[in-house]
């Protein structure tokens, strides 16, 4: 605490023990190694990194809910070779996997899981017919993978507790789709995008916590009480220490006690200590921190406000960058993942992929691919539709 120097007198009567010496051939390098104050870091399992990241973390809360949400709002198509479905079963599955989960919801959540861990994985339930009756998302952090002999997974282990339910791979169909993000060092999970920002989640969460201790003591800056008593001695008995150490704490710090004058007597003096440079630098150092966790994410830092952010000339064009380069690429890929799993059930080949011509943010790239396709006369209407993705039109009746 602030006061500690007052009791320099009192440590000066008892010296300290010696410390103990080890015999240990590795006790230089320790103590070199372990010299200075040192950094807390988070841990780096995905539970730790989900609450301080997710959870405790309003840039990667909103980062993760505006790709999820975003990419779960895309309609999608479903089609086969040359062929686009109006109707289909899995159409029809999707559209309610699940008695508690709409399709929106269940791509949310599936995002979601892919994004806070790197991994997630889809879940289907057997049905009366050869299509799953129901599909639900697991939680990531319950399932491990059981790997066979030659590295790749026969199993899928889901633990509650104690209970665990293992899923077997080896059938026909897969009862569990697994979709992991790319990691260059595992060959069975995922590299979730918080793993990569860990760092500047932990110093945007400490830059908060620093302003939440400001605010705590009123919002300006500590002080040092000087004591210097009547015949010049510069240190309080045990006793006064206490009393002014209580004093302090009840009458002086907490948002409550903002403004309340300091009575100083019997040779006490208040000498206000102002901010470092340092710390008038944190601000900038939690929106720096903010800015490094939404490029991991791949999030425009202006749609989610941070401040001082110019990459982009406006909001729309950072808009369609975050759709282009961040929200299409996942859809595509997790979709077709997804099709290719249900695929196996329906006993033939569906591609499902976002249907590009419906989404808002690329309006304007839509109109010109449309205006250049119809501007080449070269071209049939049959060809036009094709390079439009459309499917073919309707013949004569």
């Amino acid at each position: 605490m602030v006061f500690d120097f007052l009791r320099r007198g009192e440590v000066a009567k008892a010296p300290p023990a010696a410390p103990e010496r080890k015999a240990s051939a590795a006790g230089p390098v320790i103590a070199w190694a372990g010299a200075g104050a040192r950094v807390g870091w988070s841990a780096r399992d995905s539970g730790t990194l989900t609450r301080l990241g997710y959870m405790g973390n309003p840039v990667g809360f909103r980062a993760v809910r505006l790709i999820a949400e975003a990419a779960a709002a895309l309609p999608l198509v479903f089609q086969d070779t040359g062929q686009r479905y109006e109707t289909h079963p899995l159409q029809a599955l999707l559209a309610r996997p699940n008695a508690a989960q709409g399709r929106a919801e269940l791509f949310e959540a599936l995002y979601s899981q892919l994004l806070l861990t790197g991994n997630a994985y889809l879940e289907a339930v057997v049905g009366t017919g050869p299509l799953p009756g129901e599909v639900h998302v697991l939680r990531s952090d319950r399932v491990t993978a059981v790997p066979g002999r030659d590295g790749w997974p026969v199993a899928y282990d889901y633990t509650v507790g104690s209970r665990k339910l293992r899923f077997d791979m080896t059938g026909a169909v897969a009862p569990v789709c697994h979709l992991r993000a790319f990691h260059p060092q595992d060959d069975h999970y995922g590299l979730s995008p918080l793993q990569a920002a860990a760092v500047a989640i932990d110093v945007h969460n400490a830059a908060s916590a620093w302003s939440k201790a400001l605010l705590d003591n009123a919002a300006r800056p500590s002080g040092a009480i000087v004591y210097k008593g009547a015949d010049g001695s510069g240190s309080l008995s045990p006793d006064q220490y206490e009393r002014l150490v209580v004093e302090m704490e009840s009458y002086h710090q907490g948002a409550r006690n903002a403004g309340r004058p300091m009575l100083l007597e019997g040779g006490l003096d208040w000498k206000p200590m102002g901010f470092s440079p340092s710390d008038m630098e944190f601000q900038k150092t939690k929106e720096a921190a903010a800015r490094e966790i939404a490029t991991a994410f791949g999030v425009p830092p202006m749609l989610i406000g941070v401040p001082g952010d110019a990459t982009y000339a406006n909001y729309q064009e950072a808009n369609r960058a975050f759709y282009r380069l961040t929200v299409l690429p996942m859809a595509t890929r997790v979709t077709a993942a997804v099709g290719h799993w249900l695929s196996a059930y329906a006993g033939a080949q569906v591609t499902i992929r976002p249907d590009l011509d419906q989404v808002p943010a690329l309006a304007a790239e839509r109109d010109q691919q449309w205006a250049r396709v119809g501007a080449a006369s070269f071209l049939s209407d049959a060809e036009k539709r094709v390079l439009l993705g459309l499917p073919p039109a309707p013949g004569p009746s």
